[in-house]
């Protein structure tokens, strides 16, 4: 069964709480800037243990030492909760 999504004000209010998070109409999105190239990559297995425990997988893309993480819930067709709660837990990933 398809995740409620989130309306307009939902995901603003969401949005307030993950600086330098922006939405792009269905998709939340965020690039980090790590110190190096490894350090950027053991950020990305960090992503990857989080989002298989929950079962909701981001858009990744590598620059070196800027990841850029995309959210969207696309069986529900926009955003809903999933994308919130692991754009919170990654945000406290970057410095582990």
């Amino acid at each position: 069964m398809a995740a409620p999504v989130l309306s307009d004000i939902e995901i603003q209010r969401a949005l307030g709480q993950l600086p330098g998070w922006s939405r792009r109409t269905n998709v939340i999105s965020k690039t980090f800037n790590l110190p190096t190239f490894p350090a950027g990559i053991a950020f990305i297995r960090r992503i990857a243990d989080a989002a298989e425990a929950a079962q909701h997988h981001p858009d990744i893309d590598i620059r070196y030492t800027k990841i850029t993480v995309a959210l969207s819930t696309h069986d529900s067709g926009g955003l809903t909760q999933k994308d919130i709660d692991l754009a919170k837990a990654i945000e406290g990933m970057q410095s582990a």
